[in-house]
């Protein structure tokens, strides 16, 4: 455990001494901010425009559902944009500096190594959802908003993180350029992304259920709308450990190499 957690350390002094994760930060509270905003304006005129034309009555607009299900949907596509970013250096830098060898050869595990980075990265990401807590925040001072579909929003965000996550990891393994493992994680992420949408094109074939399962929006959208799922909680756990289950073939591979 001692191990694990140097690694964890390293990882994320690295993390805080580059650009990287300030970078990545700041896309992701910026757009999410400004689209927060955009849907509290539009939805503020359109019940301004409901209480002039009711004569003073006001609609009963389900907050969650108005504000912040849009909110929760365009946070996910923006980390889908972003989080390869967060990833496409963990082995692909040791790789090109060459120091990669010096980690295969330390007395440490190879699960060790691939949980130690994994569990860095999450820790920058959850941080990330973190600082998006003002959203919610900042609005139930002006309102009353109903925290638990909140709350599983942030789980599944979280949980899709893990996924996200995972597979960067996974894609980072495979090459030593950062670029191209950024690339190689998006193109992952986009094909689990839109799978449901190919799969509901043919959802009476077997072929179209499997696409739909394998959609991370799908399982994504219970939880926004405060359902949280067996079903969806497995998808997630499955879909992470897959990921890290192929980031530690490859790189065992490479150990013996």
């Amino acid at each position: 455990m001692r191990n694990l957690f140097t690694l964890i350390g390293k990882e994320l002094h690295l993390y805080f001494i580059s650009p990287v994760a300030y970078v990545v930060a700041m896309v992701f509270l910026a757009v999410s901010d400004f689209l927060f905003y955009l849907q509290v304006r539009g939805i503020s005129e359109l019940s301004s425009r409901h209480m002039m034309q009711m004569q003073g009555e006001v609609p009963q607009l389900i907050v969650h559902e108005a504000i912040f299900i849009p909110t929760f949907r365009n946070m996910s596509f923006v980390l889908l944009l972003i989080m390869p970013l967060l990833t496409m250096r963990l082995f692909a830098e040791e790789k090109k500096g060459r120091t990669s060898e010096l980690l295969m050869t330390s007395p440490i595990s190879i699960t060790q190594i691939v949980f130690g980075k994994f569990f860095a990265a999450m820790l920058v990401y959850l941080l990330l959802l973190i600082l998006s807590l003002h959203l919610p925040l900042v609005l139930s001072i002006v309102t009353e908003i109903s925290w638990a579909p909140i709350f599983s929003s942030y789980l599944g965000l979280f949980l899709m993180g893990g996924v996200f996550l995972s597979m960067g990891l996974f894609a980072s393994s495979l090459t030593e350029n950062q670029i191209i493992a950024a690339v190689i994680a998006f193109g992952i992420l986009i094909g689990l992304w839109i799978g449901g949408v190919s799969g509901a094109n043919a959802s009476e074939s077997g072929i179209g259920e499997i696409a739909v399962y394998l959609s991370i929006s799908k399982h994504l959208e219970g939880f926004i709308k405060g359902l949280i799922s067996t079903r969806s909680l497995t998808y997630f756990i499955s879909m992470t450990l897959l990921g890290l289950f192929l980031c530690y073939r490859v790189v065992e591979s490479e150990r013996w190499k």
